[in-house]
């Protein structure tokens, strides 16, 4: 077995863009790179886990309660080198801003090694991300380190069109590996 390129968390949260990001975890997986997926609870009405242990070849986090090990938080920081979290709604994004840590993907945050990268691609309805409270958590994020990518306009699952589609996965992977090299 051949030693990981980098260590990665990915998590997803509850957004139809999560089938989107399988594709990302896929590249990673395939091009030597390590991916432990979490999931918020919403997210696996979107994905199942069975497709994430199978892109990972590992379990998935979801109840940090779950493998009756109370600090798989603060052990998965411990590993990663990159945190992402993708799709990310307003709800988890709005979360992090206030310092709710109130499930895996938020507790992890709070956790977080911010020495480390950690990345938020964001996917949501146009009035989700134009709200001003979303827009104020975009910024405190941005102030404590943590990249926002950006969102793309276009067509959108709700049928609107505007801004708050998730960025095109292949542009997530490039500046995940970038971000890994810094």
């Amino acid at each position: 077995m051949s030693k990981s390129k980098g260590n990665i968390i990915f998590s997803l949260t509850g957004s139809i863009a999560c089938y989107k990001v399988c594709n990302v975890i896929s590249k990673l997986v395939q091009n030597g790179y390590e991916v432990k997926a979490v999931c918020t609870k919403s997210a696996t009405e979107f994905i199942g886990l069975t497709t994430l242990e199978t892109l990972t070849g590992k379990s998935v986090y979801v109840d940090m309660w779950e493998r009756k090990t109370a600090l798989d938080h603060i052990e998965l920081n411990k590993w990663a080198d990159l945190t992402i979290v993708a799709p990310a709604t307003a709800n988890i994004m709005n979360k992090f801003s206030a310092g709710f840590a109130d499930e895996c993907v938020s507790t992890l945050f709070l956790s977080h090694d911010r020495k480390k990268p950690f990345l938020i691609a964001p996917a949501m309805n146009t009035n989700m991300w134009d709200h001003p409270a979303t827009q104020k958590s975009v910024e405190v994020l941005k102030g404590w380190g943590v990249k926002i990518l950006d969102t793309e306009k276009g067509h959108l699952a709700c049928g609107d069109e505007g801004y708050g589609r998730l960025l095109n996965p292949d542009k997530i992977y490039d500046i995940i590996i970038e971000n890994l090299k810094k």
